[in-house]
């Protein structure tokens, strides 16, 4: 997830337009995960950014490693496995997890989420590995954003 919000040109200006309706839908290493990326900051590892996920996608094992909020725009998300198994988050609601909570999320019907990471999560790969929602390693890529 590069940044897609352009920094203005004139030291004045403070205030940046994203327009998602222009960008286009990017796909994840998660089948049936796409992502428009509103706001990323490289430094600091704050994300902003839609999600949009096909019926029955799941967004596997992850840790959200500070306050994670999402608001569902549509469909719902539900916990499928964790300590919050069986929590559905339909249209219309908003929830935030604790630093440290982690699951594997669900979207039996599919459906539309803006989401909002203070640092990228934490994905447990099956082989033990820790990595970011593009595979890397986790510690190498953001251990420094967690310290700082």
């Amino acid at each position: 997830m590069d940044a897609v919000t352009p920094k203005s040109q004139k030291s004045d200006q403070h205030s940046h337009v994203v327009r998602p309706a222009n960008m286009q839908w990017q796909p994840t290493r998660f089948p049936g995960c796409e992502v428009k990326t509103l706001l990323f900051d490289r430094d600091s590892g704050l994300v902003t950014a839609l999600m949009r996920f096909a019926p029955g996608a799941v967004l596997p094992d992850h840790e959200h490693v500070k306050i994670e909020q999402t608001y569902v725009l549509e469909g719902k998300l539900v916990d499928k496995e964790g300590p919050a198994a069986g929590l559905e988050v339909n249209a219309g609601e908003f929830v935030w997890r604790e630093t440290g909570s982690r699951h594997v999320a669900w979207t039996p019907e599919g459906g539309l989420m803006l989401a909002m990471f203070q640092i990228p999560n934490k994905f447990y790969e099956r082989d033990g590995r820790v990595t970011d929602v593009t595979g890397q390693d986790w510690e190498a890529i953001w251990g420094r954003a967690l310290k700082g």
